[in-house]
């Protein structure tokens, strides 16, 4: 009973081998198929080469964000930014509440498709600036001006390591927690002071309030 259990076993093994070895017309048809589908694949590829078309930019000042967007990508422009037209470093979160004050490309420019267009906004109640307000940077190795940009922007500004604190300049002693939403009322060490690494302290009140 063993050796015909054994012998069966054998048989079954030298079986699988021999169809393992032989061709496979199903997989022949399929390695066809699938080198067919390349070209196809290829010229998919060269119906869209990448920076090819160029298209005209229009005029999204005045639009709704999310309208603006809407409209650049159904004319192909896919690679969008924005950002606070007032330097206050806001994120755009939900695009319907801001509108568009400027855009990095001329109107009537025509540029190719994946060129990024960046839109300069506020939130629908704000009033456009002249021009987009920039955000502080440090030059020199200077401390910049900091008085009336956003403690956000201030903080962005400066290197990661930088110790920093703020408080409320009037007398509510109020917690600091939106900081795009207050304006920087002094700073020390002061604008124009090299910047060694020491610390950094700032007073503000929110934006429309007066500074004491």
């Amino acid at each position: 009973m063993r050796t015909r259990i054994i012998s069966a076993a054998l048989l079954c093994a030298v079986a699988s081998l021999t169809v393992a070895c032989q061709p496979n017309d199903t997989n022949s048809s399929d390695s066809g198929s699938g080198s067919s589908s390349a070209p196809s694949s290829a010229s998919s590829k060269d119906d869209k080469p990448a920076g090819a078309v160029s298209k005209t930019v229009q005029n999204f000042v005045g639009m709704g964000l999310q309208s603006a967007q809407d409209a650049a990508q159904a004319d192909g422009f896919y690679s969008l930014k924005s950002h606070d037209a007032l330097g206050r470093d806001r994120m755009q979160a939900f695009d319907r509440n801001w509108k568009v004050c400027s855009q990095n490309v001329a109107v009537g420019k025509s540029v190719p498709t994946d060129t990024t267009l960046d839109f300069g906004a506020v939130k629908l109640e704000e009033s456009c600036p002249s021009k987009d307000e920039k955000e502080p940077t440090v030059s020199g190795g200077r401390m910049p001006d900091f008085e009336g940009k956003s403690v956000k922007a201030a903080r962005a500004a400066l290197d990661s390591g930088t110790s920093f604190t703020v408080k409320d300049a009037s007398s509510d002693s109020r917690w600091i927690l939106v900081e795009s939403n207050w304006q920087v009322c002094s700073q020390t060490p002061a604008a124009g002071a090299s910047l060694n690494g020491q610390p950094v302290a700032l007073t503000a009140v929110k934006f429309g309030e007066t500074c004491p």
